[in-house]
């Protein structure tokens, strides 16, 4: 029987300090992949490139040039840490960078798709990111909409986003203390869609409106999405392999399979 498909987005404030990787953060990540996998397939759409690029040059990225020079020296770093962790789970990792191009032809994106579907059918985690040293179109930086089109395109019955923010709230919780979080969201007001971007951590570049975008991507074509804090990672352990949701906020429903999955011997 197949498993559920599930895209996992790392964000950089769930594996950077500000200046470069925690590798305490991304142990925990690693820990919770492995268990997940016990039960889906994951695919993991990683930030962190550039902040990885910046421990060895550090020069301004608000530039594209730097930030896609970053890019390229920090994605094999970012690969090598990954691939450090995962290994003490015994998981073999493979990595896939990818452009809003590749989506933009059906030749590409299957091509895509049945290089991903060969990784899953031989148990490897494939980690994907976007190429950030040449891509030039909407994507470059937001890793957000990146990881909704994975979920689409490669057939995954959930994005779960991490975040540095709990969910999404029904008033700005930095400025109303009384801001509540959104539990679930069926629908997405389009003026919404078109707030600036707000990015909290050094080396974040999409902030919530990124996120709602990703979510009213996949809601639009009938699939889930759950905002999550990277920090508090045993609320996703809660709603994936508990059936719980403490928790985060769900865009749509969660699907029968994830469901089912999720109270499996729980």
């Amino acid at each position: 029987m197949m498993k559920p498909r599930i895209v996992l987005k790392v964000g950089s404030s769930n594996i950077s300090n500000g200046e470069m990787i925690d590798e305490g953060k991304l142990a925990h990540i690693a820990g919770l992949i492995n268990e997940l996998r016990t039960r889906y397939d994951v695919l993991l759409v990683s930030s962190g490139a550039v902040a990885s690029g910046y421990t060895r040059l550090k020069i301004d990225k608000s530039l594209l040039p730097n930030k896609q020079a970053l890019a390229s020296i920090g994605q094999p770093l970012l690969m090598q840490t990954y691939r450090a962790r995962f290994q003490e789970y015994g998981i073999e990792v493979s990595q896939i960078l990818l452009t809003k191009n590749n989506f933009d032809s059906r030749t590409q994106t299957k091509c895509a798709k049945d290089c991903i579907d060969t990784l899953l059918a031989h148990n490897i985690l494939p980690i994907i990111n976007e190429n950030d040293s040449t891509a030039l179109t909407e994507f470059v930086g937001d890793n957000d909409r990146l990881s909704a089109y994975v979920a689409h395109y490669f057939d995954a019955q959930l994005l779960v986003i991490l975040s540095d923010i709990d969910g999404y709230f029904d008033k700005n919780p930095a400025l109303d203390s009384n801001a509540k979080i959104r539990p679930q969201v069926e629908r997405i007001d389009p003026a919404e869609l078109e707030a600036p971007h707000t990015p909290n951590a050094k080396f974040a570049t999409g902030g919530i409106v990124t996120k709602l975008m990703a979510a009213h991507f996949l809601l639009e074509r009938n699939r889930a999405m759950f905002l999550t804090n990277g920090n508090k990672l045993e609320v996703l352990h809660a709603l994936l392999l508990e059936g719980k949701q403490t928790n985060g906020t769900l865009f749509g429903s969660l699907p029968v399979a994830i469901e089912q999955q999720s109270v499996q011997n729980s």
